[in-house]
């Protein structure tokens, strides 16, 4: 019986709880400031995340390539932290764990903790859980004009929340494997622009010949 099991057997014997999105997380949408206007964007301080963000930066985002002003909250909150967003239109699936206060583009749909929801829950435990949760959405979408994730369902999504002791020994196997498969495509990634240049080099030798010398008559 591994470390997991024995905490499942001591703490949550009967099974763990789920609960929907709805009833755990305040749900929000993003948006996009008026790009015509600059008092929105000049200057700007504020973190304000799109698709590109986590492509360049991955999926623990501290800051943001693009920044807003004040000025483009217009009354809206800004995300706490500890958030995550979720692309619930257009590359559906795809989420990351902020851990600054921001505010993220209309494709993202935004989740936090309900301030008066006593639920233990370690929200890099649901950080892990929304890989699930993105398979999900990309096989619950509206695909007539654009594609968009059914949002009545999602908010009925379920998850399961076992024992905050058991969530934190979950979330340190994983990031030890994720820090582990990080290294591996380094050395990887190091290991084949080596390869390259060696390569290039060859290519290089094989391929230039001097020209004959003239012979003298």
């Amino acid at each position: 019986m591994n470390k997991i099991e024995q905490l499942l057997h001591t703490l949550a014997p009967k099974g763990v709880e789920f609960k929907t999105l709805e009833e755990v997380f305040e749900i929000r949408n993003g948006y996009t400031p008026s790009k015509n206007n600059p008092e929105f964007w000049k200057n700007g301080t504020i973190p304000w995340f799109r698709m590109e963000d986590l492509r360049e930066n991955g999926r623990i985002l501290k800051d943001s390539i693009q920044h807003i002003t004040p000025k483009a909250l217009k009354g809206k909150k800004l995300f706490p932290r500890n958030s995550i967003i979720i692309s619930t239109t257009a590359t559906i699936g795809e989420h990351a764990l902020l851990i600054v206060e921001s505010l993220a583009n209309q494709q993202f749909t935004f989740l936090s903790k309900k301030a008066n929801c006593d639920i233990a829950l370690d929200m890099k435990f649901f950080f892990y859980q929304c890989f699930l949760l993105g398979e999900w959405c990309k096989n619950n979408t509206n695909v007539s004009g654009f594609a968009s994730v059914d949002m009545t369902a999602f908010k009925k999504y379920k998850f399961p929340i076992p024992p905050l002791e058991i969530q934190q020994e979950i979330v340190k196997i994983l990031d030890a494997f994720t820090e582990l498969n990080t290294e591996l495509n380094t050395e990887l990634n190091t290991e084949l622009n080596a390869r390259k240049k060696q390569y290039e080099y060859y290519r290089e030798k094989l391929l230039t010949f001097k020209p004959l010398t003239p012979q003298r008559s």
